[in-house]
């Protein structure tokens, strides 16, 4: 699992389907301010699942680490400010 915690993914490119390394994870969909509830969800023994919120279809891959996401650039970090 991720070392930080559970990771988060957000969709700001409007992708149908992002495939992640992770079976467990929180959905944001978009970055602030235009993201929706952070939902939790766990695919469980599938290798699937579709965020209700924003119906992004997010497919697990083995071959991916828990901090890559295809196409790239969907795992969420937060900014620290000073």
């Amino acid at each position: 699992m991720h070392s930080k915690g559970t990771p988060k993914f957000q969709n700001d490119a409007g992708s149908r389907e992002i495939g992640i390394g992770v079976k467990e994870f929180e959905c944001m969909g978009a970055n602030p301010p235009f993201d929706h509830p952070h939902i939790y969800l766990d695919m469980g023994r599938d290798s699937e699942i579709i965020c209700p919120y924003c119906s992004t279809l997010y497919k697990f891959d083995a071959k991916l680490h828990d901090d890559e996401t295809v196409p790239s650039g969907a795992l969420f970090t937060e900014k620290l400010t000073a």
